[in-house]
């Protein structure tokens, strides 16, 4: 049974968030971009609990909910926690942490424990005065089926080993509770093939989750899985495992989008590539660049570029169908135009994943023209180029331009989306 799965997304209890997030709204996206477990999200707040156990129903043989029998779509509770705690430099660290639950009741358990730390009805992400291992063993005592990871790993300013962090290891993160870290999230900045430098990572099961704070986002990273019966502990077995047969692949963005990528400064629209640059301040107003994820890597990698460890989990880049739609139309991707199109599309194949991956190009043509037609194309053969983001900013797309002219510098061949996915 092939299972794609989003564990890390956010409700509109979070700040910076959509208003539009609700349970219906989140299972209607989960159809359209043809995922089938979601993450709750912000379970640890009480009023976004109460709205889940008002629309969801537990199922036991699977260990997880649906809004009704009938759904393809099944939730997980999930939280992500912001701990901020002073090390043994005196320095104050922060980490962001995400955190699945055997169940919601478990879950509401959590909450009355971590309460104590800080208020979690304020922002869905809490905030909370205690170390990152404090959590974990916190949130275990509450809930032994829980499974804790760090978030997008890379990210600089709360990533565990971003590069205002202060750790260069999980391991000096987690302290003794780094036992029960299993995996971290790799995030949108990052891809398998960059983290595959580091050794010390391999024995942590890489995944990836959109970190959604609209429903668009949805699904723009993810985790595919094979198994015989979809369930929550079969699932994170898998994670734990990293077994191919049962832990496919992840689907990633194009790390060079995401918006920590390069090293930068934001306000003066300055950006560095880190491999050609050793510059640490901003050129145009001589402040500090916010050091990127690409930079923070090659500082912390033991193994030349393009090392591919023996039994890792393969993954393909994607671009979500909004973005590729509103590229062709030269639309923002909130347009009511690009909206329509991406409907259309939706309507005559299915799902986003299917249209992305294995649906004809001819027909694709058929349906919403040359250009769509041929970005999606670029997308699947990975024919595209990026400007790099960094400090905040998105990268810059094209999904036009040749491969001859697209910078790669990586140079580990991937499956293709068509691999893993038919129409």
């Amino acid at each position: 049974m092939k299972i794609v799965a989003d564990l890390h997304v956010h409700s509109r209890f979070a700040m910076a968030c959509s208003p539009a997030i609700n349970p219906l709204s989140m299972q209607i996206t989960a159809v359209e971009k043809g995922i089938n477990v979601l993450g709750t999200g912000d379970i640890l707040h009480e009023a976004w609990r109460n709205e889940m156990l008002k629309h969801l129903s537990f199922d036991v043989d699977s260990g997880m909910y649906r809004i009704d029998a009938k759904s393809s779509v099944w939730f997980v509770p999930s939280a992500e926690v912001s701990t901020i705690f002073e090390g043994s430099d005196k320095s104050i660290k922060k980490i962001h942490n995400c955190i699945l639950f055997s169940s919601i009741e478990a879950a509401s358990g959590a909450a009355e424990i971590l309460s104590k730390h800080g208020s979690l009805s304020g922002d869905g992400r809490p905030q909370l005065q205690m170390s990152a291992a404090e959590l974990v063993e916190e949130v275990l005592s509450a809930d032994k089926g829980a499974f804790v990871f760090p978030a997008h790993l890379w990210t600089p300013y709360f990533g565990a080993l971003g590069a205002l962090s202060g750790f260069d290891s999980i391991k000096e993160a987690y302290g003794d509770q780094e036992k029960n870290i299993h995996a971290y999230e790799s995030g949108l900045s990052s891809d398998p093939k960059m983290n595959w430098r580091i050794s010390a990572l391999d024995k942590y099961a890489l995944i990836s989750n959109s970190d959604m704070h609209s429903l668009p986002n949805m699904g723009r990273e993810a985790n595919v899985f094979d198994l015989e019966k979809l369930t929550y502990a079969g699932m994170i077995d898998a994670i734990k495992a990293k077994d191919v047969k049962k832990f496919n692949e992840t689907i990633e963005y194009y790390p060079e989008e995401g918006k920590y990528h390069y090293d930068g400064h934001r306000d003066c629209h300055y950006s560095v590539d880190p491999e050609q640059s050793a510059e640490t301040n901003c050129k145009v107003c001589g402040k500090r660049l916010v050091v990127g994820v690409l930079h923070r890597i090659n500082d912390l990698a033991d193994r030349p570029i393009g090392y591919k460890p023996k039994n890792a989990i393969p993954y393909t880049h994607a671009v979500p169908l909004l973005e590729v739609i509103a590229y062709a139309l030269k639309k923002d991707r909130y347009s009511p135009v690009v909206k329509k199109e991406y409907l259309a599309l939706i309507n005559a194949f299915g799902n986003e994943l299917d249209i992305l991956a294995g649906i004809a190009v001819d027909k694709i043509r058929e349906v919403a023209g040359e250009d769509i037609a041929e970005c999606v194309d670029n997308v699947r053969n990975e024919r595209i180029s990026i400007k790099p983001g960094y400090a905040g900013v998105y990268g810059e797309i094209d999904l036009l331009t040749s491969r001859a002219e697209r910078k790669e510098p990586y140079a580990v061949k991937q499956k293709s989306m068509s691999d893993f996915f038919s129409g």
